[in-house]
């Protein structure tokens, strides 16, 4: 049999497809934002370091999606400017970019909440005239955002292969990269507590250190998730990972810690699981064990809830308008 054909994002056409300088930060929403119909260039360098990867990884990019040499960058046309870390907006942007290059429209991109204080935390983009983008309501309402105009473009999804669930092995999965590095804002002790009541699979980068099966190929990753009776999601202070809904497209039931974003996205016994006790979510994980048809009553709620506020098309457009403002 044939293997399932990559989706495509609709068809949407622009008066000029505006060049646009990025980094490659977060791989999977990379691929999502480049669905956007405009060209994006990747800055890159001979050793492919650490967000100076390009076009690498496993995801299926297209032709809109360039490379841009660090050596090459300062005489290169571009039409705007997208920051996505610290780095590259405090330092990098003095390196590469030429004086001409730094007065164009500019936007930064934050993936996460603030990492400091949860409240009062002062984004370090203090100018007016660059647009702060987040990526959920919760984020936006946790930093301080001062002077800098900013708005929420919320997460949207294109599948990379249309499989169905079928959660016929008996176990949760879990994916978060570098768990145990990343310790309790990342939930390492809240999954070494469930997995030893719980069967669970872990998956991700440095995930053999803690007993897991390792980084799941993009391609790959949609059929492991579908073939697990639920995705368990032990963070408990994070953006919303895009894992979560990519699991939720599928139908594969979530359960999850009831804490920033999801609590919007998740209503408990609905659409999926969602508690702050974990020896609660325990209890509902194993009734999920033993009730096949309870978990996909939940995953296909989940689904539809997915499909309606993370869709792909309602992010292209609100890319496609927040860099309309930018660059008018």
């Amino acid at each position: 049999m044939a293997a399932p054909a990559v989706p495509v994002a609709p068809a949407i056409r622009v008066a000029r497809p505006l060049r646009i300088l990025t980094w490659h930060v977060h791989g999977n929403y990379l691929y999502y934002l480049t669905q956007v119909p405009h060209e994006f260039h990747l800055v890159t360098d001979s050793a492919r370091s650490t967000h100076h990867s390009g076009r690498s990884g496993t995801l299926p990019w297209g032709a809109n999606v360039h490379e841009a040499p660090v050596e090459l960058i300062r005489d290169m046309a571009f039409d705007a400017i997208l920051f996505q870390s610290r780095r590259a907006w405090e330092q990098e942007q003095h390196e590469l970019l030429s004086a001409a290059q730094r007065r164009l429209p500019r936007i930064y991109l934050e993936h996460d909440p603030p990492q400091q204080h949860p409240t009062d935390t002062r984004h370090w983009v203090a100018d007016p005239n660059v647009m702060l983008v987040h990526v959920t309501p919760f984020n936006a309402l946790m930093w301080d955002n001062g002077v800098t105009p900013h708005r929420v473009i919320e997460h949207g999804v294109l599948p990379l292969r249309e499989v169905p669930y079928t959660g016929g092995l008996a176990r949760g999965i879990v994916v978060v990269n570098d768990i145990d590095r990343r310790g309790r804002r990342l939930g390492h002790d809240v999954y070494e507590h469930v997995s030893q009541h719980v069967p669970l699979s872990l998956v991700g980068m440095g995930s053999q250190r803690c007993g897991g099966l390792g980084e799941v190929a993009n391609s790959a990753l949609p059929a492991t998730l579908a073939a697990h009776r639920f995705f368990f999601n032990p963070i408990r202070y994070t953006s919303l990972g895009l894992a979560v809904i990519e699991a939720m497209m599928i139908g594969v039931p979530v359960v999850a810690l009831a804490t920033t974003e999801l609590v919007s996205v998740l209503r408990d016994g609905e659409n999926g699981v969602i508690d702050t006790r974990v020896d609660r979510l325990i209890v509902r994980m194993h009734e999920l064990l033993a009730d096949p048809l309870e978990a996909r009553r939940l995953g296909v709620a989940g689904r539809e809830t997915a499909r309606q506020r993370f869709g792909i098309e309602r992010f292209v457009a609100d890319w496609l308008d927040a860099l309309r403002c930018v660059t008018a």
